[in-house]
C-alpha cells in the first residue's frame, strides 16, 4: 500500500517539473503526508488542484468511507464500483518526491523513504471523485493512490507499491481511453529505500528529519 508520502519540492521546483505549470497557491514543503489530508493532484488540461486523499464514492453515505479508500488496486480498478468511474474519466497525478513504507524486523518495524537517488519529482497514478454531503450539500473532491505488485526494490520491505507514471506518459494517463498497462509492475531506474528514523511515524511530526537516512 502507500499510506505516507512527502512532498518538499518548492511550488517553482514543481512548476518547472511541469514544464511551466502555474500553482494557483504557495506549497509549503511536506515530509509527512497522511490520508484524509489535502494533497495536490494534476487532472485533466493540466489542472492542478487540491484534493483530499481517501476517494469518497459518488454513492458514499458519509465521509469516513474515505479512509479506507486511500489506495486501489491496479488489478480490480477497472471493476470495483468504489473505482472504476473514475478510473475511465478522472484519473489524475499525484507530484511527490518520496514515499514510505514500514519493513519488519523483528519486534521493530524499520520506516524506509523510497525516492529517486537524486531527489527528483515524480508522479503517482491517481483517481479523483466528487461527492456531495446530504447534511450540507457542500461538495467534496478526494482522490486515492494506485498500487500494483511490489518491484525487486520494495519486494523486501513490503509486497505492494504505488504505481508511477513516466513523464512521457503524463498526456496519456490524464486523457487516453487505453491505459491499463500504464499501472503494471515495473523496474523503476535510479531509485533508493532509505532507512529513516521511526519519528515519521506519528503523522503530526514534520520537517526534514523524517526523511533523514539512519544506519540501519
Amino acid at each position: 500500500m502507500c499510506g505516507r508520502f512527502s512532498l518538499g519540492s518548492t511550488t517553482e521546483a514543481i512548476s518547472s517539473f511541469f514544464k511551466g505549470l502555474t500553482i494557483p497557491l504557495p506549497l509549503v514543503p511536506r515530509y509527512n503526508i497522511a490520508p484524509s489530508q489535502d494533497v495536490l493532484a494534476i487532472r485533466s488540461e493540466y489542472e492542478p488542484v487540491m484534493l483530499r486523499w481517501g476517494l469518497i464514492p459518488k454513492w458514499a453515505k458519509d465521509i469516513s468511507i474515505g479512509y479506507k479508500m486511500i489506495n486501489a488496486r491496479a488489478e480490480t480498478v477497472a471493476e470495483k464500483s468504489s473505482f472504476k468511474s473514475a478510473y475511465r474519466s478522472r484519473r489524475c497525478l499525484i507530484p511527490a518526491d518520496g514515499f514510505y513504507e514500514w519493513k519488519k524486523e523483528g519486534a521493530h518495524k524499520q520506516p524506509y523513504h523510497i525516492r529517486k537517488a537524486d531527489r527528483k519529482l515524480f508522479c503517482f497514478a491517481g483517481l479523483w471523485e466528487e461527492w456531495a454531503c446530504k447534511s450540507t450539500g457542500g461538495l467534496i473532491e478526494s482522490c486515492t493512490i494506485i498500487t500494483t505488485e511490489a518491484n525487486s526494490l520494495l519486494k523486501p520491505i513490503h509486497h505492494r507499491m504505488p504505481a508511477v507514471i513516466l513523464p512521457e506518459a503524463f498526456g496519456r494517463w490524464l486523457a487516453s481511453d487505453s491505459v491499463d498497462e500504464l499501472i503494471e509492475p515495473y523496474e523503476w531506474e535510479r531509485f533508493e529505500a532509505v532507512p529513516v528514523s521511526t519519528f515519521v511515524n506519528n503523522a503530526s511530526n514534520q520537517g526534514f528529519e523524517c526523511i533523514e537516512r539512519i544506519n540501519s
